[in-house]
């Protein structure tokens, strides 16, 4: 069994009502993994709630099974900054086989430049490292967002980083804790798979599952393709099952 930890910003634990790309991405595990093949750990278990501005809905879209693992490391408004102190303590608690990230566009909103933030992705791997010398991790960079289409020196940050992050990427990998880096989804539109520029809604969702799906199947085997679109933006069920 391959334990899983999704560890995000706003775009990873969704709001009340939402299935979540977390969702999405283990209904893709779990049939090509199977049931047992895949878990899902992390020290927190909610969605944000937007009438609150807090983190207290249990609350996601009535169609979500209860079998589903909620648990992650994600949270509003927090980024490589917020989680590098909490890594180490997040895997001491739940132990992890591999580490799906999402972060960035917080910390080069708000609170850190491109090679700032840098710094806390090297952070957060060696604090990652040092609770689990063969964690494994696929970074996404930061995607598609609304606040880059008019605000050019957020969207040079932005771009820059992402270039250190690769870098950062091709540095630090190892054969005992191996890095990947996930590639953003090509035909990701912020006016087609959000809701406001910068969450996903249900295509945006899946497009993000997919990103990681690609790369854990690429990369390591691990997996398979992730099931075409369609034209609703949800998969057609997956006809054959692909194991690692």
């Amino acid at each position: 069994m391959l334990r899983f930890m999704f560890v995000g910003d706003s775009m990873t634990i969704g709001s009340a009502g939402e299935h979540t790309w977390r969702y999405r991405m283990w209904q893709h595990l779990r049939d090509t993994l199977g049931p047992e093949g895949v878990a899902v750990v992390g020290p927190r278990t909610t969605l944000h709630d937007k009438a609150t501005g807090e983190p207290l809905s249990h609350d996601y879209a009535p169609d979500v099974p209860p079998d589903f693992p909620r648990h992650h490391l994600a949270g509003w408004g927090e980024g490589w900054l917020h989680m590098a102190p909490h890594i180490a303590g997040a895997l001491h608690r739940d132990p992890a086989d591999i580490l799906l990230i999402s972060l960035g566009l917080i910390d080069l909103g708000f609170y850190t430049n491109a090679a700032q933030t840098t710094d806390n992705v090297r952070a957060f791997i060696t604090a990652a490292r040092a609770t689990n010398p063969g964690i494994r991790m696929v970074l996404l960079p930061v995607i598609p967002n609304i606040r880059a289409t008019s605000d050019a020196p957020f969207a040079t940050e932005v771009s820059h980083f992402n270039d250190l992050l690769a870098k950062t990427v091709a540095d630090l990998d190892t054969p005992t804790s191996p890095l990947l880096l996930a590639s953003p989804p090509p035909s990701y539109d912020i006016h087609v798979d959000t809701y406001d520029g910068t969450h996903p809604n249900t295509s945006g969702e899946h497009k993000l599952a997919s990103a990681f799906a690609t790369a854990l199947s690429q990369g390591w085997g691990i997996g398979g393709p992730y099931a075409t679109l369609t034209g609703d933006g949800t998969p057609p069920p997956l006809e054959v099952a692909s194991n690692p």
